[in-house]
Formats: C-alpha cells, structure tokens, sequence
C-alpha cells in the first residue's frame, strides 16, 4: 500500500509539473512544430541511441571485470529491461538491473551488480560534468543572458572540483579498505542484519574499485563512458536539428546537460514533467520559442527511452526467467537474503 501511494504521489508531481509549464503554452504550435520534425534526423537519432545502450552494457562488463566474469548480451537485455522499469515506475525501477542479472547470468550476485551500478552513476555524474565544464568554456552566452551564464559557469567549474575530490577519496578508500571494514566490524553498532549489509556492500565497492589498481582499466571504463555520453550527446543535436532550429553541437550539448538533470527526478514515465521542463527550460535559456522548445522535449523523451522500451519488453517475454523469482528478488527480504549469502572475501583485482 505504502509503494503504491508513494507511485500515485509521483504521478501527481508529473502531472503538476506538465500543468505549470503547459498552461501557458499554444498547444497548436507545439503540435504544428511536432509534425514539422524531420523523420532522417529522428531516425539516425534513434540508431545512435540504441548504440549507447549497447555502450553503457559494454562499460557495465568492465565494471564488474574485477569481481565476475559476465557475458555482453546478458548485460545488454538487463540494462534495457532496467530502463523499461524506469520508464515505468520511476527511479524506483533501478533495483531491476541488479536483481534481473543474477537471474539471467549466474555467476553475478545482486550486491555485485548493485555496487557496481553505483559506481556507474559515479562516473556518469563524472562524465557529465566533465563534459558541461569543458564545454562551457567554448559556449557563447545568449544576448541578455551574461550574468547568468557566467553563475551556471562558475557551478560547472566547483563541480569539476567535486569529481577531483571524489574520486581522490574513492582512491583513498580503495588502497585502505580492509582497515576500513576491519574497523567497522569491531563496531557492536554493526552486528546486526543491516550492519551486515552494509558491511558486504562495503566489501564488494572494495572489490569493485580494485579497477583503480590498475590505470588500464581506468582508462578502459573512461574511454566507455565518453563513448557512451557521445552516443546521447549527438542524438540531442540531431532531435535539436531536425526542427529545424541552428544550434551548434557545444550548445547542444549544454542542452542534454538539462536534459540529465531532469531525468533525476523520480516521476514515472521516465522522469516525465521534469525532463520536458528541464530540456525546454535550456532550450529557451539560448533563445529558443517556448513552444517549440516544448515539442523538442516530448520527441527528445521519446528518442532517449523508446528504443529500450522495445528491447526491453522483448527481453521480458523471451527470456526464460521466472516472474515469481523475479517478484522474490524484488522484496526487500530476500534482497536482503541474497546479500547476506555474500562471501565476506573479497577479489584482490
């Protein structure tokens, strides 16, 4: 009961969210500017998308590299299937990527796969300030718009120093991590079924930054992940492009950093309200017609989610998991189950 409150709630902030930015909008030009929307640029939008869901399983295989050995096509069919759920319910439907890829690859445990989609969004956040930091230096402010965008400047460049920070202390936390969970497990504080948790959640993130050991595999999950924000950023251009509007790629790319910050609100139907608003309100911020910013967001929603709704739903009913498992694994106790079964040893890398 208390879940299905929590959804209807999000439902309403979505429909909230539509309300106050559409009850001033001219519906027809958003509809006019929808069917103007060149189907090539959409097109080749859609196959570039679908190569970062290929890209983000790829990084994900590299990720777990240090603690399993996992196959590519299993790891393809979770991440869209996980994405389907995020589509569906909200943010709420990430715990279906660690969940479901124990199920179809059994050498995975789900505190595997959780830990190491932890670290994902920690190099996703990485990249995507990376990329709005950079690309701020080259992206011209819209007439009118210089004090404001010398503040949205000036917060690129202390979150560039945020990421530095963070991952100078996961690095930290890597090279002293059996002190760390040897001084936790002295603690009475932790000898307890959530302190067991938290200890096996510690040893696998261990596990899975041994990664920072070795520069190689640094490189090879940066190199990833840039492929896999340049597999998003120009499918952003072309969805921009094909209305027609003349937006160069830097501006483009500030665009999908709205876009992203959008997307992190939990709303069902893919952060729905929160990424329309987000990705219009960058589009008018350089100058675009409220009207057609809005019709770019509801295409630009579709390019981003649609191709692994289709794979996921796919995946779904051709695989040969058992829904009652896959409810099991979604309760809380036996997640919990699973995660006390882990081993308290953990892989060197």
């Amino acid at each position: 009961m208390r879940k299905n409150i929590k959804f209807i709630i999000l439902v309403l902030i979505a429909i909230l969210i539509f309300w106050l930015f559409g009850r001033n909008l001219n519906w027809g030009e958003v509809s006019q500017s929808l069917q103007k929307a060149n189907p090539i640029y959409l097109i080749f939008a859609v196959l570039i998308i679908c190569l970062g869901y290929l890209l983000r399983a790829k990084r994900w295989q590299v990720l777990l590299q240090p603690i399993t050995e996992t196959s590519l096509k299993e790891l393809f069919a979770t991440t869209t299937v996980g994405f389907t759920a995020v589509f569906l319910v909200g943010r709420a439907g990430e715990i279906v990527r660690p969940m479901w890829l124990p199920m179809r690859d059994k050498r995975v445990r789900p505190s595997a796969a959780l830990v190491t989609l932890g670290l994902e969004r920690v190099f996703d956040l990485a990249s995507l300030i990376c990329f709005f930091a950079v690309n701020s230096m080259w992206l011209t402010a819209p007439p009118g718009q210089e004090n404001q965008f010398n503040f949205v400047k000036l917060i690129a460049v202390l979150m560039l120093i945020g990421v530095i920070i963070g991952f100078i202390t996961l690095v930290i936390y890597q090279r002293n991590s059996e002190k760390v969970i040897e001084w936790f497990s002295d603690k009475k504080l932790f000898h307890n079924r959530i302190g067991t948790i938290f200890l096996s959640v510690l040893r696998q993130l261990a596990a899975s930054l041994a990664i920072l050991k070795d520069w190689r595999e640094v490189i090879a999950v940066a190199f990833w992940t840039f492929l896999l924000w340049l597999a998003i950023s120009i499918p952003t251009w072309l969805v921009i492009l094909g209305f027609g509007i003349e937006m160069n790629f830097s501006q483009s790319i500030f665009v999908m950093w709205w876009a992203a910050l959008g997307s992190l609100v939990p709303t069902p139907g893919g952060a729905a309200g929160s990424f329309h608003v987000a990705t219009a309100g960058g589009l008018v911020f350089l100058g675009i017609d409220r009207d057609l910013a809005f019709a770019v967001s509801i295409i630009m929603h579709l390019v981003y989610f649609a191709p692994a709704i289709i794979f996921g739903v796919y995946y779904f009913f051709h695989g040969d998991i058992s829904i009652e498992r896959f409810r099991s694994l979604l309760s809380s106790e036996h997640a919990v189950e699973e995660i006390e079964s882990e081993s308290p040893k953990f892989q060197e890398g």
